[in-house]
């Protein structure tokens, strides 16, 4: 159950300490401030959910129809625009602010991004595949391997093959908040979330949060 959302920016990885002297490895997420933009309801659209934007950017740098939109809900234009559906949109209203402190400490989260683009890979890097014999007897060292039965005489969908590696929207579920700090609009999770330094992400509820 889906009840509120931010958008954020990675800002890094760092680590804190509990009092009791563990280390707990923390992903560093600007959040916020995003501004809601636009409500859809069940009545009118089908299904409900909220429109916001993130981070302040020049006018000149969109096109019109968009600065429209902006106008219309009296919000400063934004670089970034995203929708999120959520259960209950009554609390919220055009034109409000949501902030880092949208969530709290202990809270699980649902941390998305585009992960990191690696280019064109081989079958062991993508896929984790292993190596052919390395001596010199051998001449297949670090091929695909076999590609299904002979009779066939085609590649079955699916096959685990070289190609394109990163460069998806990748969603790590049940992430924990460890800090929130309002005042810097941040928030750290336990754990890595996909995507580079300065990579946009959302933050949302758990949908598989453990009881």
């Amino acid at each position: 159950m889906v009840k509120k959302a931010i958008l954020g920016k990675k800002i890094g990885m760092s680590q804190v300490f509990t009092p009791d002297g563990q280390v707990i490895p923390v992903t560093v997420i600007e959040a916020g401030p995003c501004y809601v933009i636009q409500k859809k309801s069940t009545e009118k659209d089908g299904y409900n959910a909220i429109q916001v934007g993130f981070e302040d950017v020049k006018e000149k740098h969109i096109k019109k129809p968009q600065a429209g939109h902006f106008q219309k809900a009296g919000v400063a234009v934004k670089k970034y625009v995203s929708e999120f559906r959520l259960d209950d949109i009554s609390g919220y209203e055009v034109g409000q602010e949501i902030k880092a402190d949208v969530f709290a400490e202990g809270e699980l989260v649902d941390v998305t991004g585009v992960s990191k683009g690696k280019g064109f890979t081989g079958a062991i890097k993508r896929f984790g595949q292993g190596r052919g014999p390395m001596s010199h007897g051998s001449h297949y060292h670090r091929g695909p391997g076999s590609l299904g039965a002979v009779g066939t005489s085609r590649v079955f969908k699916g096959q685990t093959l070289p190609g394109r590696m990163g460069g998806d929207k990748v969603t790590v579920q049940n992430l924990k908040v460890v800090k929130v700090d309002p005042e810097r609009n941040l928030i750290l999770v336990k754990g890595a979330v996909p995507g580079p330094r300065g990579g946009l992400v959302s933050i949302k509820d758990a949908v598989k949060a453990k009881s």
